[in-house]
Order: structure tokens, then C-alpha cells, then sequence
């Protein structure tokens, strides 16, 4: 019998935990030396992530008993424009390599996109190894993120605000609120379960802290979440409702003055830094930052909110998909004056084509129609590309959400 008749998939379960979490440590290259900088003890780790293999959907190929191939994929909810929509967040995504080029990662995926579309997640967001890799699946950029170095001779002047800040523990609940209000603002934003704010925790530093700015009236508007290293201040997250509670933040950020040499971390884009700081000639970097794929269009399409244009929309396409059928083929696309779609198999001419990267990143409106068919990645003509402009609303830009 050849290696790969003797392959079989499966579920993943608790009692296989310990071979998950050394198959994970394999794929991604974690040494003892990168749990003990972060804290982390073997046994630690593993029984860290053994709730995972409870909450989340994970799928392996075994060789007997041996679990050589994995992939999971985590019960998580997005904005999309202001609804939630489920979404299968796929992470844990590795193959030992005397295993490689079987095509076992190729059906994984296809089984865990047919196990999403049947639990109603009509998408899926990945931060990618590989961007190559996961766009000849189906995924596609779909956000970026700026991260920055400010010197400390750079950091805002004190300014006065009605409000405080308080220093507290990360897991304080003041931090879920803050980021639940905002989540619920942010399009494309994560909204955070449990089991995502302990994967956000997972490999963070113990030294890691929040700061909490409240208002006149004590109610938490924002948080920062950094920690303090060889005279460097690193922000792991930044958010803010408003105006007040941003200035009162870095207010507190600018306290370290005499501590610090300078902030480094990570900011959301389009946030205009290096703008509203005195002395803008600061160190910026844009990155892509997470991918996600239409898992199924039909489910997707009955969710999505189009812009209401007070008149009926009608337009069929061709849409190619590279894992899964239902995905493939015409289809007709009706959007009513309320803007409520629905999308069903066609048989009329298409008059436009496109594949599932291209229509995901389109709809999540990191990319506008007219921009994805300059480049030919839609291809139809002028009036199906102006149909679609006038029918995808535009990505707000974090900070002009609350100013």
C-alpha cells in the first residue's frame, strides 16, 4: 500500500492536541527559546490551545495514528458595512514536509469550504504566510496596515482633555467595551468572541498593558495596549471613539518623554499621523494585512448590503472560482431600490467577468470596480463598471468615521 492510500482525513479532536500543537510549532518554526521570550512553557502552550480543538472546526489527514496535515477553521463574526456576517477564520495551516506536493492541503481546504458553507460562514479571513499561495485559492487582499516610529522628540505636546487615563489589566472588561463599540463602526472589523481575544492574546508579551482613557462622565472611549522595551515604547493596538479620547492617549504616550527614545507600532490605515503631528517627517509603512474569499456568493450576496439607489439593478456575469463549484458559472445579479440582492444561476449572455479574489476584494470595497477593470481583473464594459460603482458603497476611512 502506497503512503498516500494510507492517508485518511478527518476531524481533529482534544484528544489529539498534543500532536496539533507539535505539528504547529514544526510548520511555523516556534523554539523553546520563542515560548520562553514570550513566557510560555511547553505544557503551557499546549494546553493553550487544546480549548481551540473544542470551539473550532479542524480537519487533518492521519497516517494511522499520526496527524500529518491540518488546517482550522475558527467560528468568528465581521462588519460588513455595518451587518455581521459569520465568518470561518482559517489559521493552523501546515503539512509536515515528507508529506508535501500529495495535494492534501488542496482537499483540506476544499472540505473546510464546504463545512463553512453548510454552517452559513459565507466568508473567510486569513493573515497569509503566503499571498501567492492563498490567492490561487480563492483568497484575496483585503485590508492593509500602517505601522509607524515616532522619535521622542516627535511626540505631541500635552494637551487638555475633560478625561483620564487609567492603567489597567489587558483583560479588563473596560477594553472589550471600547472595542465592541468600535468593532460595530469599523468596516471589515473583527468582532471580537472570546476565543478571538484569546488568540489575539496568545503570544503577547506579560509585560503587555492597557491603558484606558475615560471621559468627564467615566465612561472608556478608548485603550492603548503596549508594552515598554530597552527604551522603546511598542503599541500592539490603538482605538479611540473620538477626538477627546485619541488626544488623551497620546497625552499618555507622550508622558514617557524622558523614558523612552521613541514609539513604534501599529496603526489602522488611513489614520493621518503623520499629519496631525507638529513634526510629521516620521518612519510609515503600509502592508497588506489580512485576506478573505467569498466562501459561498449566493449566501454572501442574500447578506450584502448594496447601496440603495431607489431603482431596480439587474446584471449577469461569469464568475470563475478556483476550489469549488458553486462558485462557477453565469449568474444574474438583482438588486432592488432598497438595495437588497440576490443572485441566481443565468442562462442569459454575461456581460462581464470576474473570479473570486476580484469579486471579494470588490465588495469589501478595498478595491473599486473601476479601478479592478483598468488593470483587467474585471472585465466587462463602461456601463456594468459604472453599475457597479453606483451599487458598492465606499470604504470609510477609520477616522473620518467619528470626526
Amino acid at each position: 500500500m502506497s503512503r498516500l492510500d494510507r492517508l485518511k482525513m478527518g476531524k481533529v479532536e482534544t484528544k489529539h492536541f498534543q500532536q496539533f500543537n507539535e505539528l504547529l510549532r514544526y510548520v511555523f518554526q516556534v523554539t523553546k527559546k520563542d515560548l520562553q521570550m514570550v513566557g510560555w512553557e511547553e505544557r503551557e502552550i499546549a494546553l493553550a490551545k487544546k480549548p481551540v480543538l473544542d470551539q473550532a472546526d479542524v480537519l487533518g489527514w492521519f497516517d494511522g495514528e499520526k496527524l500529518v496535515s491540518q488546517l482550522a477553521v475558527y467560528p468568528f463574526q465581521v462588519n460588513i458595512f455595518g451587518k455581521s456576517f459569520e465568518m470561518g477564520g482559517l489559521t493552523g495551516v501546515g503539512t509536515y514536509p515528507e508529506y508535501a506536493n500529495m495535494g492534501l492541503m488542496y482537499k483540506l481546504m476544499r472540505q473546510a469550504l464546504a463545512d463553512m458553507r453548510e454552517r452559513k460562514q459565507s466568508i473567510s479571513y486569513l493573515f497569509p504566510y503566503s499571498i501567492p499561495y492563498y490567492r490561487r485559492r480563492g483568497w484575496e487582499i483585503v485590508s492593509d496596515k500602517m505601522t509607524f516610529e515616532v522619535r521622542d522628540v516627535q511626540l505631541p505636546k500635552i494637551k487638555k482633555v475633560p478625561g483620564y487615563v487609567e492603567r489597567l489589566n489587558i483583560e479588563h472588561p473596560d477594553v472589550r467595551i471600547v472595542y465592541k463599540l468600535f468593532s460595530s463602526k469599523m468596516h471589515v472589523g473583527m468582532l471580537r468572541n472570546d476565543l478571538a481575544w484569546d488568540e489575539y492574546w496568545r503570544w503577547d508579551v506579560d509585560e503587555l498593558t492597557a491603558a484606558v482613557y475615560y471621559d468627564s462622565s467615566h465612561k472608556p472611549q478608548g485603550y492603548l495596549l503596549y508594552w515598554i522595551s530597552e527604551d522603546v515604547l511598542h503599541i500592539k493596538e490603538m482605538v479611540y471613539m473620538n477626538q477627546e479620547a485619541r488626544i488623551g492617549l497620546w497625552n499618555f504616550i507622550g508622558a514617557h518623554f524622558s523614558m523612552v527614545s521613541k514609539v513604534v507600532g501599529n496603526i489602522f490605515m488611513n489614520e493621518p499621523l503623520a499629519f496631525w503631528l507638529e513634526d510629521g517627517d516620521i518612519n510609515e509603512t503600509i502592508s497588506p494585512y489580512f485576506m478573505a474569499r467569498i466562501v459561498c456568493v449566493k449566501q454572501f450576496i442574500a447578506q450584502y448590503p448594496f447601496k440603495a439607489t431607489g431603482t431596480n439593478i439587474q446584471v449577469t456575469f461569469m464568475l470563475e472560482d478556483p476550489m469549488v463549484e458553486w462558485n462557477q458559472g453565469t449568474f444574474t445579479l438583482n438588486v432592488n431600490a432598497d438595495g437588497h440582492g440576490e443572485l441566481n444561476e443565468s442562462n442569459d449572455a454575461p456581460t462581464f467577468s470576474i473570479d473570486i479574489q476580484t469579486l471579494t476584494t470588490m465588495l469589501l470595497s478595498y478595491k473599486r470596480p473601476s479601478f479592478l477593470a483598468a488593470i483587467s481583473r474585471l472585465k466587462g464594459n463602461a456601463q456594468d463598471v459604472e453599475i457597479l460603482e453606483n451599487i458598492i458603497e465606499r470604504q470609510t476611512p477609520y477616522f473620518s468615521d467619528y470626526f
